[in-house]
């Protein structure tokens, strides 16, 4: 009876070993919802049917193109805040960041920088995937994997604050 108990406990502590020599991807942060309900940011509501003054002016349907009830969340966002939907497009989008795009790249650019990034983040998570308990037990270690490279935002306040910039994110401090 004891050599059988034995040889049970021998297995199972050989395969729990092999099953944490696999080769998967490292997901250091174990989310999952509860359930397999809807997403309900992927549900965007169209505009109301409104039926025009002259139906002679209405362009022409095209196929693929899009029509005044398509739902413009952009649009509708910039119009809600008081500014001019109509000029809310993709493409004007972008050539209001153009600034930000030059000034990040003002050094020069490396071509290969993304898969440069993910081949050394994919290095970084399996040598920070956990033990094997928390593996096992799918224990988030995404936070602790990542602490080292974290920004102490209250020591970056005072930072900030003691060289006299303005941060109006974080409310100023009480006097007590």
């Amino acid at each position: 009876m004891q050599s059988i108990l034995g040889k049970f406990i021998f297995v199972t502590t050989l395969l729990l070993a092999l099953g944490a020599c696999s080769q998967k991807e490292p997901q250091l942060m174990n989310l999952s919802s509860g359930g397999g309900g809807p997403d309900e940011f992927l549900i965007v509501p169209t505009k109301p049917l409104e039926s025009p003054d002259d139906f002679s002016a209405l362009p022409a349907p095209t196929p693929g193109g899009g029509n005044r009830t398509d739902p413009t969340p952009v649009a509708d966002a910039v119009e809600a805040l008081g500014g001019s939907g109509a000029q809310a497009t993709h493409s004007s989008m972008r050539s209001s960041e153009q600034g930000v795009v030059s000034f990040a790249s003002r050094y020069g650019v490396s071509q290969g920088i993304r898969t440069d990034l993910a081949a050394a983040d994919l290095e970084w998570r399996r040598k920070h995937n956990g033990r094997l308990l928390q593996r096992m037990f799918n224990v988030s270690v995404y936070f602790r994997a990542y602490e080292k490279m974290s920004l102490d935002q209250y020591l970056e306040l005072a930072r900030l604050r003691g060289l006299g910039i303005w941060t109006p994110a974080v409310p100023p401090n009480r006097a007590r």
